[in-house]
């Protein structure tokens, strides 16, 4: 066995890197627009409510099918139970938004 070149092995570790660096460059994102934010919050509560809503609705038809009649009382439950876990899951969202956001601001700072 011969060994290998050594032009050839730092040519080949120079397009590597090149390579990394165009990927790195690549995958930024843009910061998120203010439509962006409003629409991730309002999905996020809109389908905790509904999904929420449904499980109470579908709870009180399934008891109320077997002779238990409960409606509404696992509708509402499980309606404010969707709405605090839509709301939980709001501000959670914006935590994590305005991290990203901070982060890409210090980024921006540092490549002054």
């Amino acid at each position: 066995m011969t060994a290998p070149d050594p032009d050839r092995l730092n040519d080949l570790g120079r397009r590597v890197d090149e390579a990394k660096k165009r990927q790195a460059a690549g995958a930024k994102r843009p910061p998120p627009t203010q439509m962006g934010i409003a629409g991730r919050f309002a999905t996020e509560l809109v389908a905790s409510v509904v999904v929420g809503g449904g499980l109470g609705w579908g709870i009180d038809w399934l008891f109320g099918h077997f002779g238990f009649p409960t409606r509404p009382v696992f509708m509402i439950v499980f309606f404010m139970l969707g709405s605090a876990a839509g709301i939980r899951n709001v501000m959670r969202t914006a935590t994590e938004i305005n991290t990203e956001i901070a982060a890409g601001a210090a980024k921006t700072d540092e490549e002054k």
